[in-house]
């Protein structure tokens, strides 16, 4: 296993960040939703990498195999990482990949960074532009759903997960997109996070405002969306986002889930591979 080691710029503490690298080509970055780990993107990776492209992938501190400080899970720390591993590996023209949560550090990088070393950007699932409802954002998600979700991590964490990851994939009494042992394996790769860390990225894309960022972007993006999302609804994202970004191409899939890089998997490599390949 690899790691990135980074010196946190708000405790002075070393930060090791897992990642793996496959492949050769135009480098593209994957950014692990909430409250998974790199190993999500296990569906995609070859597919990608025999598509002749280099794919990068990592675990956000507190999750996977990577530090699992006490504090700062704040989007800019998030994005202050994926910056290190960009700097730190050379990558230049490259493609990010931002699923859920994910999506806000990809929208916050270019903000902060500019995009000398990002060419193109992918949202997937994201939670841009502002998830929350507030006066001046109507349309968000209640604040009583985000309470009622850090209320049933603390009080029992893993039994949060496996409901948790049932509505993830849309499973219900008459459709089983994903199987028992996959929803268990899921299940798995959400618990290894420590607690403290799904809490505070919870708060972090539940109360992070990203329409700046939003209006800032100016590469080439693709905006990918279910329209049965229950976890990350498409009219308080996707729908939002794409009237937001000047010129991008937006994909609703038609009665997917959140979690549809499982559940769409083929149409969604598909769709990666044409619009990073392309011109």
């Amino acid at each position: 296993m690899k790691f990135i080691q980074k010196r946190d710029a708000g405790t002075g503490e070393d930060i090791q960040l897992a990642y793996a690298d496959y492949g050769k080509g135009r480098p593209v970055i994957l950014i692990h939703g909430w409250p998974l780990s790199k190993e999500m993107w296990e569906y995609q990776v070859d597919d990608l990498v025999n598509a002749g492209l280099r794919v990068i992938k990592y675990d956000r501190r507190g999750f996977g195999h990577s530090a699992k400080p006490w504090d700062n899970y704040d989007y800019d720390s998030l994005t202050d990482d994926l910056h290190a591993i960009i700097e730190q590996l050379d990558l230049r023209d490259a493609v990010l990949v931002g699923f859920s949560m994910g999506g806000g550090e990809a929208v916050r990088y270019l903000s902060r960074y500019g995009n000398d070393r990002v060419s193109k950007l992918v949202l997937i699932s994201a939670v841009t532009p502002f998830l929350g409802k507030t006066a001046d954002n109507p349309d968000g998600v209640d604040q009583s759903v985000f309470e009622e979700i850090l209320a049933n991590i603390k009080k029992d964490r893993i039994g949060f997960l496996d409901d948790f990851g049932k509505k993830f994939f849309g499973v219900n009494l008459i459709s089983h997109p994903v199987s028992t042992p996959l929803l268990e394996y899921y299940r798995m790769l959400a618990s290894v996070a420590s607690s403290r860390a799904t809490e505070q990225c919870a708060i972090a894309f539940a109360q992070t405002d990203f329409r700046k960022d939003v209006q800032q972007i100016n590469v080439p993006t693709l905006i990918i969306h279910g329209d049965a999302d229950q976890t990350v609804p498409i009219k308080a994202s996707g729908d939002r986002t794409a009237k937001m970004i000047p010129g991008n191409q937006y994909l609703v899939y038609e009665g997917a889930p959140h979690g549809l890089f499982y559940t769409h998997k083929e149409k969604l490599n598909q769709d990666l591979i044409q619009f990073i390949s392309a011109a």
